[in-house]
């Protein structure tokens, strides 16, 4: 019987947060290493397990998989979470590639200046009511069913849960009323899980340090 997949990444949301969430609404248990030390990423990189000598990892099936939506795919298709032809997995590509972009401007938001975070607040919310969220509105009312692709629960439908709620941070009342019913999606969101909390200080300064970052991002 094979193991629990492992993850390893900061003790922060960053680019392995999706992974959890898939692996949450799959039901899948996992473990985590996080990095805390520059020495540990350098055993890493020492011992050949990051391929292009970036994390997130994650040792899956026999497997050390980097780069996330190599991942993402993989997790997806293993837990029929991928639609079920090829035109399906087509959609939910589109739609997930789509959901990335929005996310892209979240993801950098720690890691700005204070003037920069203004900024990019702004962004985050125009982007997000003008353009991605009524895209998906669409898509959901064009289909006539309650998920993007298909008649079932896809990672398409995961990817834009997980954005809306990252959008909510910043504005709480930016998509009221959507479902947040499904069980292993309910239980990720409950205190105590393994879903981590909004990126602070401290996961910001770990980063850096891990990483040698030590320059700030610039907004979008």
């Amino acid at each position: 019987m094979a193991g629990k997949p492992k993850l390893y990444y900061f003790d922060g949301r960053g680019k392995m947060e999706s992974i959890r969430w898939l692996l949450a609404a799959a039901g899948v248990e996992f473990e985590e290493e996080f990095l805390e030390t520059r020495e540990q990423y350098e055993k890493l990189l020492q011992g050949g397990s990051l391929l292009f000598q970036q994390v997130p990892m994650v040792e899956i099936d026999g497997m050390k998989m980097v780069q996330t939506r190599a991942i993402l795919s993989y997790i997806a298709a293993k837990y029929n979470l991928y639609g079920k032809d090829l035109k399906e997995r087509a959609l939910i590509d589109m739609y997930v590639g789509g959901t990335d972009d929005l996310m892209g401007f979240i993801l950098i938001f720690p890691f700005l200046s204070a003037e920069d975070k203004e900024k990019q607040h702004a962004v985050i919310v125009q982007k997000a009511t003008s353009r991605y969220f009524p895209a998906y509105e669409k898509v959901l009312k064009d289909h006539g069913q309650d998920f993007l692709v298909g008649n079932s629960f896809s990672w398409a439908d995961i990817h834009l849960l997980e954005a809306i709620l990252m959008v909510e941070e910043k504005k709480s009342d930016v998509l009221l009323g959507f479902p947040h019913s499904i069980p292993t999606i309910k239980k990720f969101l409950e205190p105590g899980s393994q879903r981590k909390p909004v990126p602070d200080d401290k996961y910001v300064e770990t980063v850096r340090r891990v990483l040698h970052m030590y320059h700030d991002k610039k907004a979008n």
